[in-house]
């Protein structure tokens, strides 16, 4: 059990909180840090243009861009590929301006999962986001943008923007929440050296963003399909046999099987003929421990830094050989949220993935190319034609093995596996530099305590 004694001061300082959750956080903890400071401090307020949310409005979804604007909720808003497909209505939605998104700002999410954040590249620029985010545009009037997001999404700014959650079942944080939040005016050299990590890092992001989609183009272009939901027919007696005996018709009348039809006719493989077994490891007992091994869950692999909380135990958990991951490998969600591609790179080798997640290894095929296909539009849609179950839908690695990969030319193959390659380069580059600008951020806190 904790316990605190709490001044008279904390109480005017918290709007007269009396919850044991708000003072029992690890706000308290941050501002009793700050106060030794060797610094000035500033306040968000002070550091931003505005912090704001945007209004609450009913959502009308369209199919494309032709007639909406790209959606982007609080969960997209982490993963590595913000595009999630959906659209909401230009005609519809009256307050479009407000929740628009712009470059360089720094995104808190706000609703339910709280504190996480996102420095904004050119990828949310013009995006419509969910009100759900909090918004802050930052003016650099005593630190810079990229120091302040480093500082906000460091342990010790998570503490501040998490204290003053309100709610029972969804917690909730407004914006006039954490406009009061202590900044430290880190000298100029210091916040440049931060600032610097993180502008390079979301550059990075740009370009391998930019080389993926091009390789995704690549192959998707030159496949050529235009699908036709309305016009959609199959000939289920001659591929009825290769499909598992599969009779349900939402299997073949789905998008996924047209996509799958027209790959047919191309020139191509079934995925198990151009790499190694596709495995998953087996059901294991979870020893969850401070000091361990990174633990991956499907959730955790598509987000723009794929980490977790959880550390399994070295010593308890058995086969854990088997559940640790290696770059180039691709991994396919499948449990829950299914077809989600992601190549293993740099930074995530090593760690270990949940059973939940498919292993992929490209073998007679080049490992960019593969994943190229495997990530776009239609590689995610074929993929998921597969999935079986009403509640928990699911796919298993007899499923996945039957993926038809169109086999292209030669030349074009490696051109796409290249600009794959650098993609995953810049990528594990990207995420290193986030992450030394934060551990700079909260390194220097650290050593306050210790001068």
């Amino acid at each position: 059990m904790k316990a605190l004694k709490v001044k008279n001061s904390w109480l005017s300082d918290s709007d007269l909180r009396l919850d044991a959750s708000y003072h029992l956080s690890d706000g308290p903890i941050a501002k009793a840090k700050l106060k030794s400071s060797p610094y000035k401090v500033t306040t968000l307020i002070n550091e931003c243009d505005r912090i704001f949310s945007g209004n609450i409005f009913k959502r009308t979804y369209v199919e494309s861009d032709r007639n909406g604007w790209p959606y982007l909720t609080g969960s997209d808003m982490v993963k590595a590929d913000i595009n999630s497909g959906k659209y909401i209505s230009k005609k519809y939605t009256t307050q479009a301006e407000n929740l628009r998104i712009k470059k360089d700002w720094i995104l808190i999410s706000c609703s339910g999962t709280l504190g996480n954040c996102i420095y904004t590249n050119k990828d949310f620029d013009g995006r419509i986001g969910t009100h759900d985010l909090i918004r802050a545009i930052p003016n650099e009037k005593s630190v810079k943008k990229g120091f302040l997001y480093a500082y906000l999404a460091s342990r010790y700014g998570y503490g501040l923007l998490t204290q003053s959650s309100y709610g029972g079942v969804v917690k909730h944080i407004e914006p006039h929440h954490i406009q009061d939040i202590p900044i430290p005016i880190l000298p100029a050299s210091k916040q440049e050296e931060i600032n610097l990590l993180i502008l390079e890092a979301s550059s990075l992001r740009d370009s391998a963003n930019m080389l993926l989609r091009g390789a995704q183009e690549k192959v998707t272009d030159t496949i050529a399909l235009r699908p036709n939901k309305k016009s959609l027919k199959i000939n289920v007696s001659s591929i009825f046999s290769s499909h598992q005996k599969r009779f349900e018709s939402q299997y073949f009348i789905s998008e996924g099987m047209e996509i799958k039809s027209h790959i047919y006719s191309l020139p191509h493989k079934l995925l198990k003929d151009v790499s190694k077994p596709i495995f998953r490891p087996g059901i294991f007992k979870r020893h969850y421990v401070k000091n361990g091994i990174d633990f991956l869950g499907g959730a955790d692999i598509v987000k723009a830094i794929p980490r977790s909380d959880k550390k399994l135990s070295i010593a308890q958990t058995k086969h854990l050989e088997s559940l640790k991951i290696k770059e180039d490998w691709i991994l396919v969600t499948c449990d829950g949220t299914i077809g989600y591609s992601v190549l293993v790179n740099n930074y995530m080798a090593g760690k270990a993935a949940s059973q939940h997640i498919l292993r992929v290894i490209a073998d007679k095929i080049p490992t960019g190319y593969l994943f190229a296909f495997m990530s776009s539009s239609l590689g995610l849609k074929a993929i998921q034609s597969f999935t079986y179950g009403s509640v928990i839908p699911q796919i298993e690695p007899h499923h996945l093995e039957l993926l038809p990969i169109p086999i292209l030319k030669e030349e074009l193959m490696r051109e796409v596996n290249s600009m794959v390659m650098d993609y995953k380069s810049k990528v594990s580059e990207s995420i290193q530099k986030e992450l030394k600008a934060i551990e700079l951020v909260e390194n220097e806190i650290e050593s306050w305590q210790k001068s």
